[in-house]
């Protein structure tokens, strides 16, 4: 796995990247060799904040987590992966057997800050690859997001499914 360090307003402690190569290596077992390690260290109130994005075949796995000190928050990080990962489990096994996951390169992200009159507008522009309704639903799941923007595999439209406030998914088309 490839790993990219990210400080904000911070330098990454030498024994940090020791520690974190270290816990990596118990998810390689899940990732191919070529998935895409980002960890991102900062600090907020006092909390030290780790997030951690996987990427693998197209597909991303997000945590983010804050406690007292940044080995514990990348603990907190892995541990809540290895869950949406057991969790979606059969999911994910399946999708695979499929090749559901056609390998990718990564999604590029872009941050930039827009002003327009009062408004500041955080942009992120990303590709992705078409997908059904169902593995949209995982991917966001993953993502631990309320929405996700998606292509459709069939209808080659851009559509959004999102969670509802019952706790059912819901689904944007073009029409």
């Amino acid at each position: 796995m490839k790993v990219n360090y990210t400080g904000r307003q911070l330098t990454v402690p030498g024994d940090f990247r020791e520690f974190a190569e270290k816990k990596l290596e118990r998810m390689e077992k899940y990732f191919a060799d070529g998935a895409n390690v980002s960890l991102k260290l900062l600090t907020k109130r006092n909390f030290e904040v780790v997030e951690v994005t996987i990427v693998d075949a197209g597909t991303i796995f997000r945590s983010e987590q804050s406690s007292d000190a940044f080995l514990t928050s990348l603990d907190r990080c892995l541990d809540a992966i290895e869950r949406q990962i057991r969790k979606n489990k059969t999911k994910l096994s399946k999708r695979l057997r499929d090749n559901a996951f056609v390998a990718e390169p990564a999604p590029t992200v872009a941050d930039e800050i827009d002003e327009q009159d009062e408004f500041k507008i955080r942009t992120k522009s990303f590709s992705f690859k078409p997908m059904s309704a169902q593995e949209a639903i995982l991917q966001m799941n993953l993502l631990g997001h309320s929405f996700f923007v998606f292509e459709d595999d069939t209808t080659g439209q851009v559509n959004v499914v999102y969670t509802r406030a019952d706790g059912e998914y819901g689904l944007i088309t073009q029409g």
